[in-house]
């Protein structure tokens, strides 16, 4: 269920450092996370313009993996130091340095970076169910890529991400077969890449870095 079609809200909250610390709380106690996700882009006449299927991983504090399985494949992974994108459809790889300052709001999100999440927009918390959340994010900058964003936890877990940019372009995460803090190698967050003289290799760092170190 997208968070746009939850049932009416039993409590909506006011106080967004409240709501903050409520989102805080949920994605607290993540230390790894693991999901099939189904993305749905939509226009704002609500055309279809991609549907893809995504496995995505994280582990804390700095492990991020997110590879488009259907219909082209893409991986993007780092583990803290190094982001990879690989398009093996393109045979390119883009090898840049990791900075959380500058990622996505996706990948704040994803991976519980509420403090500056809570920086840049409105937090407001609605309550659905006892366990069932959703929490409406507006930001603060009317110059913002996003009208708002909303997620929606189900018994505590997050269930879906909904982005409405301000042309009305919408961008759904469903996540599915979730699962919660089981183990995963640190070298699924190291990308290496492979044994192809055809790859073309994009390397952006400012220096050569110690892929060796832990997360």
């Amino acid at each position: 269920a997208a968070a746009s079609a939850a049932a009416e809200p039993a409590i909506a909250t006011q106080d967004s450092g409240a709501d903050a610390e409520r989102l805080s709380g949920l994605l607290a106690d993540l230390t790894t996370f693991r999901a099939d996700v189904r993305q749905l882009i939509t226009e704002s006449s609500g055309g279809v313009l991609e549907e893809s299927d995504i496995l995505f991983m994280l582990k804390r504090p700095h492990g991020f993996y997110w590879e488009t399985l259907a219909p082209f494949p893409e991986l993007i992974v780092t583990n803290g130091n190094t982001l990879w994108n690989y398009q093996p459809d393109l045979l390119q790889l883009t090898i840049d340095d990791w900075n959380p300052d500058e990622s996505e709001l996706a990948a704040q999100l994803l991976g519980g970076e509420t403090a500056a999440i809570a920086a840049d927009y409105s937090i407001q918390a609605v309550a659905v169910a006892d366990e069932d959340w959703e929490f409406v994010l507006r930001p603060l900058d009317p110059a913002s890529l996003y009208e708002r964003v909303m997620l929606y936890f189900t018994d505590k877990l997050l269930e879906s991400i909904l982005l409405i940019n301000t042309n009305g372009q919408r961008t759904l995460w469903e996540f599915y077969n979730r699962q919660v803090n089981e183990p995963i190698a640190d070298e699924v967050f190291t990308f290496v890449p492979p044994d192809d003289d055809f790859l073309d290799v994009i390397d952006n760092r400012s220096a050569a870095q110690d892929e060796t170190d832990q997360l």
